[in-house]
């Protein structure tokens, strides 16, 4: 019994000092204390190590008053990150040292940013000493600047469309009932008369509108509404002036009116005196009016076939009346400017001829696309067509005949150069010099008839319009098309009928056979 119970204490005692052997750590912690302790009553300091440190702190002090710099390596990895972030991809592998050599060219791919902007964006207040670290010489005063900010409208152009200007439609004028015919500026005022196929003319103030009660669109109301026609007004021109107008119509009328004032109030009594009076002569539709102001004469063209010469300050029968049966019924007339004694006539035919009103005789016939057409005589008295080169055996006699290409809607006579331009019912528009009557350009302008046009005065610029609802505007310098709107709809196969520009003031207009004027600015 006495063994066992000593066998079992030497045991339990063995196990008791290897658990105290376990909390041997506490020891040196206290150890490590009473150090610490030491320390901070001061009977361990060391006097020089703390004037070194000292030392070093203010050395870090004087160092963070300036800017420190990043050396090259430091720079090129701030690049790299940049271009990893932006998900460009890295350039060639630089090395620590020296810079990039000019005989090893710089990478097509690397970045190069302005030097107005690269210095605060990318790497902070830095000088000119860091763009040389980088290496940019002189490539670090290049300014970068997006050009998808242009506008789109913005396309390369010539010198003399360097001040091309972008339109935009402003007004939407609705006031008319059928299909706009004619669209005329006062010379001077912000005024826009209309004609219409409902039988009226109406005047616009374009600096009287007013916003819609339907949409935030400014709108505009005819200040005056002409009526005297008892059918389509198909013609309008204005004097040189202003002061008064002229309007045809498919009554073979013309009327002579006088301009109301542009403050005139919509609501106001009619006023008798507006209209002059009527010049009577035409037994058809009048198709064209051109007014001279060296003159002071009106032409007007009919389809009863002739042209007339009309005193503008009187209602009295005209003065001359100019017949080419040989070339068709007039379906257009312009005063020449370079001579104001000749005018420039458009016929049913096709034909285009130059007509010196003081004489009433032709003096030049432009040369127009001709075909061949072959007629065949089945009779006495009877010709049959069979079309441009057939030939049947039938025994009976055929022969040629030449007949114009295509037939032209309108033709006028460039400002300042001794050109005519006609808008083609085969799409094309065509140049023509007066002098020699030859064709120097045609090009095919839009997708459907060419119906009307307009040169601006400063005659840069040639404004078109057309029945594939379009009205597209040309620079003449380069005979291209800088800008299109599509802003009229078609009405039984017809959309536009007039286009205009303004001679002092910065407006466009067009009208067209769904009843709208619109104006551009």
């Amino acid at each position: 019994m006495v063994r066992r119970h000593s066998t079992v204490s030497s045991s339990s005692s063995e196990d008791t000092e290897e658990a105290l052997r376990g909390f041997d750590f506490l020891c040196s912690s206290e150890d490590s204390a009473t150090s610490d302790l030491d320390l901070s009553l001061g009977r361990s300091w060391d006097q020089s190590v703390i004037e070194e440190l000292k030392e070093q702190y203010k050395r870090e002090r004087r160092g963070k008053k300036g800017v420190k710099r990043p050396n090259r390596s430091k720079l090129q990895d701030m690049l790299s990150n940049l271009r990893e972030a932006e998900d460009l991809s890295p350039g060639p592998p630089r090395s620590g040292v020296g810079r990039f050599s000019e005989d090893q060219g710089r990478p097509e791919h690397e970045s190069v940013f302005a030097a107005s902007q690269g210095k605060s964006f990318l790497l902070g207040p830095v000088d000119e000493a860091v763009s040389l670290d980088l290496g940019l010489g002189e490539l670090a005063g290049i300014t970068v600047s997006n050009e998808c900010e242009a506008s789109e409208y913005e396309v390369p152009v010539s010198s003399v469309d360097s001040v091309r200007r972008t339109w935009s439609q402003k007004f939407s004028l609705r006031s008319h009932l059928d299909s706009v015919r004619s669209v005329v500026f006062h010379p001077t005022e912000p005024l826009l008369l209309t004609s219409s196929e409902d039988h009226t003319l109406k005047l616009w103030n374009l600096h009287k509108a007013s916003p819609s009660k339907k949409c935030a669109a400014l709108d505009v109301e005819p200040i005056y509404t002409f009526r005297a026609h008892s059918a389509a007004v198909l013609s309008s021109v204005m004097s040189s002036s202003g002061d008064q107008f002229f309007s045809g119509g498919a009554d073979g009328a013309i009327y002579s009116w006088n301009t109301p004032s542009a403050t005139t109030d919509p609501y106001d009594a009619y006023e008798p005196n507006v209209l002059r009076g009527a010049l009577s002569g035409h037994s058809d539709a009048v198709w064209g009016v051109a007014y001279s102001s060296a003159h002071q004469h009106l032409i007007s063209c009919s389809a009863d076939g002739t042209v007339r010469v009309w005193d503008a300050t009187e209602t009295r029968p005209a003065l001359a009346v100019i017949r080419a049966p040989e070339l068709g019924a007039p379906s257009s007339v312009a005063l020449l400017a370079s001579d104001p004694a000749l005018v420039v006539c458009s016929f049913t035919s096709g034909a285009i001829a130059l007509i010196n009103l003081e004489t009433q005789q032709q003096v030049l016939r432009l040369e127009t696309e001709t075909r061949e057409e072959t007629r065949e005589e089945t009779g006495p008295g009877t010709r049959e067509e069979t079309g441009p080169g057939s030939r049947e055996e039938t025994g009976h006699e055929t022969r040629p005949e030449t007949r114009p290409e295509t037939g032209i809607n309108q033709v006028l006579s460039h400002p300042s150069l001794p050109l005519s331009i006609a808008a083609g019912e085969d799409r094309q528009i065509r140049f023509y010099d007066n002098n020699t009557g030859k064709q120097v350009h045609s090009m095919v302008a839009h997708l459907d008839s060419v119906t009307c046009l307009s040169v601006d005065p400063n005659g840069l610029y040639l404004l078109s319009g057309s029945h594939d609802c379009s009205v597209r505007l040309w620079s003449l310098d380069s005979r291209t098309c800088v800008q299109e709107f599509t802003a009229h709809r078609r009405k039984f196969h017809e959309s536009i009928h007039s286009v205009s520009f303004h001679h002092t003031l910065g407006y466009m207009s067009s009208g067209g056979s769904d009843g709208l004027a619109k104006v551009y600015v």
